[in-house]
This record gives structure tokens, sequence and C-alpha cells, in this order.
């Protein structure tokens, strides 16, 4: 454990690595308080502070007398956020696989300028996949990057990590735009999707920058009939 890290964090970090990696599946039961009291050699106040931040998040589920287990997945997602979501499938339980339809280097079109906020011409990768969470369609995503900002995406395949997650670990953003609509499936992200054409869907829009300067832009489609989305929001 971190030991620069407050004791209830680090214990809360623990318990949260277990369920993330898949160690503890839906419905696993947790140690309880008395448990976790005696391995980590701390305080109630400080086991059950853990605890309560894993059930605020969502992870665990807590039950008076019977003790807290790993909560089932949940199709339910921040819109305010800028989402792994490889770790938002297998933090559900679910195996993921990344499945790219289309990856393509070419100069920004105008549909493309637009999107990502650069000029007509600027040298993008483009790419069209699915997240497959149990080798069911999670979500479609269409995402431009811009090579003049992200040269090293050229060599990156993206087959193990999809390109979301490879420029959260790689590349660092300082501001971040969304936009969120429904809109109903057409013929092609019906087909993408595995759904009937016509089937309500969730878009998300986004688009991430350094210092003024469109790193990329991604729209992720949901199926609507799978997903919801939420936030949980304090004052400033």
């Amino acid at each position: 454990m971190d030991q620069a890290l407050p004791l209830y964090l680090g214990i809360q970090r623990e318990l949260e690595a277990r369920i993330r990696s898949g160690e503890w599946r839906p419905g696993h039961r947790v140690p309880g308080e008395h448990e976790l009291l005696g391995h980590y050699g701390c305080s109630r106040m400080t086991v059950n502070r853990a605890l309560s931040n894993l059930a605020a998040a969502g992870l665990i589920v807590r039950r008076r007398r019977s003790g807290s287990f790993v909560a089932p997945p949940r199709a339910e997602e921040t819109v305010l956020a800028i989402n792994d979501l490889k770790a938002e499938v297998e933090a559900r339980g679910q195996a993921y696989r990344p499945d790219i339809r289309m990856r393509r280097e070419r100069p920004a079109t105008a549909t493309d300028a637009l999107r990502l906020g650069v000029a007509p011409g600027t040298p993008i990768l483009a790419l069209t996949l699915l997240h497959l969470a149990d080798g069911e369609p999670h979500a479609l995503e269409e995402r431009l990057i811009n090579l003049r900002v992200v040269p090293a995406a050229r060599e990156v395949s993206f087959r193990d990590l999809p390109p979301g997650s490879w420029l959260l670990q790689h590349v660092p953003w300082t501001e971040a735009e969304h936009s969120i609509r429904a809109v109903r499936a057409d013929a092609r992200i019906a087909g993408l999707l595995r759904r009937r054409p016509g089937l309500a869907c969730l878009v998300i829009d986004r688009r991430t920058l350094r210092a003024g300067a469109a790193i990329a832009c991604a729209r992720l489609t949901y199926p609507g009939d799978r997903h919801s989305f939420s936030s949980r929001l304090g004052p400033p």
C-alpha cells in the first residue's frame, strides 16, 4: 500500500483494484469490517469510510446484517468525464475486446476539420471501431486523431489498447468539450451495433485539446436499449 496515502484511501484503492481486475466478480462477498480491521490494523471509522466510498461509486452494495458485495454490472456511465471504455467494461465484470473496422491516415476533409477543429488538409488518423463486452457491441466509436499533435499514433495498432485508453495514458489534455444527443440508428449504425434500424441511440461527441490545439475527437454511439447516463455533481 502507498504509505503517502491516507489509510482509508489506500484500503479503498486496494479493494477497488480487486474489483476492477475481475479478481472479485459481481456478487462476490467483500471481507467484512472485522476482517478488514484485523488485516489493516486500523479503526472501524477508517474501514467504514473506505467501504462507504466504494458504495458511493457503485462498486459495492452494502446490506445490513449480510455484509458488502461486489455490485452487478450497470450500463450507466458519467457524461462529464473522459471515459476509458476498456476499464468501464472490465469494471462491470465483462471481457473487453476492441474490433477495429476502419483505420485510415488521410488529410482532413472539410467535415473532419469542422469536427476536430483543425484546418482542412491537416494530417489525421481516422478510426472506426466497436467496443465489445462479452462479444456484444457496447459502443461504436468514430475517432479522428490530429497527427500534427500526436504523431506517435501512426505507429500504434490499437488492437490491444483502444485509442481512447491509449490517449488517456500517453497524451495529456488541458481542455475537453462534449455534447450528448439522441438519434435513431440508420442502417449502417444498426448493422454495426447488431440492432434494428430506427432504434434510439445515445450519441456523445467529445473533443480534447492541449493548450488550445486539438488532440482528438470521438463520436461514441451507445444502443439506447442497454444504456443510461448519469452524473453526480457538487457545488463549485
